[in-house]
């Protein structure tokens, strides 16, 4: 899609195919339907069973049921997490507290104002919440959407950047790795699409991993010399 096709599209309907990227149905990982095949639902209660079930959506007892398990086991799958066996411990809780938040950040992620609006095209990074989203001046075109940044020791850089190279079939020859959608704005930093879950542990190498969709987007609304800021911290680094 050409930038002038892009602006035909609502600018809220951009926002709105965001949102609903956040509340998909939990067994969709990356943008696809998780093929892996379920692991057998073999797990107890975990410490963190109430608050799992809460969030799932069942009745809360904090008992683990043949329901709960498959329930969390499917959470699970769709997110990156091994091993899925319906066991409610603390890397899923994590993962669900972090979904919760992502949700909670509606149709209006820049509440607290922290990403600068008055810069016109804009995309933004909350690493806190890792999430995504591109702005004009005030008002939200695409997203917000989950990301993966940087992990420990390499770390996604924050501050103002600005898009200076893309690559839409981009190959890393220093990790030997796909990039499709490849839009660098800080050394070898960039927006870029991955084939695992946004999820999933232990991060990316300072880039911003998206699911394939998102990238695409990325890739249509936004062009050379574009701001990009960044800021906050990756939750436990």
């Amino acid at each position: 899609m050409t930038r002038a096709a892009s602006k035909a599209i609502p600018r809220r309907l951009g926002a709105l195919l965001g949102a609903a990227a956040l509340a998909a149905p939990l067994t969709v990982a990356l943008g696809t339907t998780a093929h892996a095949a379920p692991s057998a639902c073999t797990a107890g209660t975990g410490p963190y069973q109430a608050k799992a079930e809460r969030f799932l959506g069942r009745t809360v007892d904090g008992k683990q049921s043949a329901a709960d398990c498959r329930a969390i086991r499917d959470f699970q799958l769709g997110h990156g997490i091994t091993p899925a066996i319906g066991y409610a411990g603390p890397v899923t809780w994590a993962v669900m507290d972090l979904v919760s938040r992502q949700r909670a950040a509606g149709d209006n992620p820049n509440a607290a104002g922290k990403c600068p609006t008055n810069k016109g095209r804009i995309a933004c990074v909350d690493l806190s919440r890792q999430l995504s989203w591109i702005q004009d001046g005030k008002r939200l075109t695409f997203g917000p959407v989950p990301i993966r940044s940087g992990r420990d020791g390499y770390e996604t850089r924050t501050g103002l950047k600005r898009v200076y190279w893309r690559s839409i079939d981009h190959w890393s020859t220093l990790y030997n790795v796909r990039m499709p959608y490849s839009q660098f704005f800080d050394g070898g930093q960039a927006f870029h699409a991955i084939d695992g879950s946004v999820w999933s542990a232990p991060g990316s190498h300072g880039c911003v991993n998206m699911r394939r969709a998102d990238a695409k987007s990325y890739w249509s609304l936004l062009k050379n010399g574009d701001d990009v800021y960044v800021y906050g911290n990756k939750p436990g680094t």
